[in-house]
């Protein structure tokens, strides 16, 4: 179903058991456990699916090392259920969505004796609270072979290194996947669409005024329930709900960026385990290239944060420390920064100190607000929501929460064999066979069958494996509206390589336009568009 036919839908139908706010990993992630379950479902983001906190993560699926560090030096039984529950849902995360999920190692370097049992306990103990869902048994080698897994450490001093086991994924696909899940158990999820005030009967929330921020358009949604997933934004609705409402959410920025594959072995991480000041940082190989990057810097919450000039050159000192090869600011292609919304449980506490717990909150109105939490915990922040939601509206669910062992779109079907047909039977070059796998799983024939016919095998550029067939897919298929849409979460051009995505911008709205039907002004308008917005990720 095309974004207008869902239009049309929120608009038509009578009422929706749950009218959900906020199209990231949290919201797609409670339209699926809500879908499924049988209740009639809608979904409104007011830019694109993961446009804000949740396309910009560390690609991470992880219970959180630095977590378990923090439970076992303070004796903290949050922080070590916050990791046992996470690494549980790690596993969930892999099986189910195996197409855009997979297992990598990562190595942390030693350069004292004195770390290397510290550490090593600790990555034991990780593995061991994963229990049968674990990725891999951590291993202690010596300095010659931590330097063998990662050739880029640092040689001098290194005593010996940890390689340990966790998830890493495509965060932007992902919210698309989850999006186009929640579709195929009849919600109705439109993005570009704002709910500009909430709707009350008897002091209840019955519904929403909600405006596509494309056509100008306002309508109604009528719903018997409403949940706040709009990650750091979180606070704003529930004020649009209870002005006096206090806010219980605050942002550390996280900043990345990406280098060329020459920084990071192809299917290696570094975990560097401490910084200067206290920080986690990550190398990790993704998409064929280097992403490195860290969270923690407290940050005021607006939309479309820019990394700063310090907090690249921060990353950068920190991986010039670690590394034998000298890394400049030059080598950067692409920097990009993200806000991590953290429930203030301590409000003395810093934000790097802060439990990445949720919180699950109920207005006197009715509002069910999920507020934190992190990619990983997804599902299980979503089944909570649903719950919650039916419990607070009295709702009726056909069925319970299905999620456990509920394949996403493109898992349900997917096989390894699927490159073999991809190259040979469609004589794709096997870099854009790989990425089409992991991209669509199980879809990606259709994406194959689309350049087949239509002629739509070109790259977009050269250096990379995304093909002009995937902007018309992205269009017809997966509600992509802008070229910002396409360039950056439909395929992650724009944050891989700043200069390529601006080289695909034109064929891109020369596609789409075909698709969309758009003329030369709308055209000249997404052009421009798209080219600012690419200068905040660089």
């Amino acid at each position: 179903m095309n974004r207008q036919a869902l239009l049309e839908s929120l608009k038509t139908q009578d009422r929706f058991d749950l009218l959900i706010v906020g199209g990231g990993a949290t919201g797609c992630g409670i339209a699926v456990d809500a879908a499924s379950r049988g209740l009639k479902v809608a979904l409104v983001e007011k830019n694109d699916f993961a446009e804000g906190t949740s396309s910009k993560s560390t690609k991470l699926v992880h219970g959180g090392v630095r977590y378990l560090e923090m439970a076992v030096k303070k004796l903290d039984r949050a922080q070590y259920h916050l990791v046992k529950e996470a690494l549980f849902e790690r596993g969930i995360f892999l099986k189910n969505a195996p197409h855009l999920a997979r297992r990598v190692p990562l190595v942390t370097p030693l350069y004292t004796w004195r770390e290397v049992p510290y550490v090593f306990a600790g990555l034991v103990l990780y593995d061991l609270l994963a229990g049968k869902l674990g990725l891999g048994k951590s291993i202690l080698v010596g300095g010659r072979e931590a330097k063998r897994r990662f050739p880029m450490l640092r040689g001098e001093n290194l005593k010996a290194g940890v390689i340990y086991y966790d998830g890493q994924f495509q965060d932007a696909r992902m919210a698309v996947t989850l999006a186009l899940t929640a579709q195929r158990h009849g919600a109705v999820t439109a993005n570009h669409a704002e709910a500009v005030s909430f709707e009350k009967k008897d002091g209840k929330l019955c519904g929403a005024r909600v405006r596509d921020t494309l056509g100008g358009e306002e309508f109604d949604v009528r719903a018997r329930s409403i949940v706040n997933a709009a990650g750091p934004f979180v606070d704003r609705l529930r004020q649009m709900d209870e002005p006096d409402a206090k806010p219980v959410v605050e942002a550390a920025s996280g900043i990345h960026i990406i280098l060329s594959s020459r920084f990071v072995p192809p299917d290696t991480g570094l975990l560097i385990p401490k910084t200067e000041d206290g920080r986690v940082l990550f190398v990790l190989p993704w998409q064929g290239h280097a992403l490195i990057g860290t969270t923690d810097t407290p940050a005021e919450i607006v939309e479309h944060p820019r990394a700063s000039e310090d907090e690249i050159a921060y990353v950068l000192r920190h991986v010039n420390r670690y590394f034998d090869l000298s890394v400049q600011r030059s080598d950067v292609l692409a920097a990009w920064s993200g806000l991590r919304p953290l429930v203030k449980f301590d409000e003395t506490a810093n934000t790097a100190q802060q439990v990445r717990e949720h919180l699950l909150m109920v207005s006197p109105s009715g509002l069910v607000t999920m507020a934190g939490g992190k990619w990983t915990s997804y599902r299980r922040m979503a089944e909570e929501a649903v719950d919650q939601a039916i419990a607070s509206a009295g709702l009726q669910a056909p069925g319970p929460c299905r999620t456990l062992d509920l394949k996403l779109f493109g898992a349900e079907h997917y096989a390894p064999e699927i490159l073999q047909v991809l190259t040979k039977d469609y004589g794709l070059e096997a870099d854009v066979a790989l990425h089409l796998r992991h991209a669509f799983g199980d879809q990606a024939m259709n994406v194959a069958r689309l350049a087949e016919n239509e002629g739509l095998s070109a790259r977009l550029h050269p250096e990379h494996p995304y093909i002009e067939a995937e902007v018309v897919h992205a269009a017809r298929h997966e509600q992509a509206e802008r070229v910002s849409d396409v360039v950056t979460r439909r395929i992650p051009l724009a944050i891989l390589d700043n200069a390529a995505a601006r080289a695909a911008v034109p064929r891109v709205v020369e596609l789409m336009a075909g698709e969309l039907g758009w003329n030369g002004e709308r055209c000249r308008q997404e052009t421009e568009s798209a080219m600012e917005r690419l200068r905040i990720s660089i």
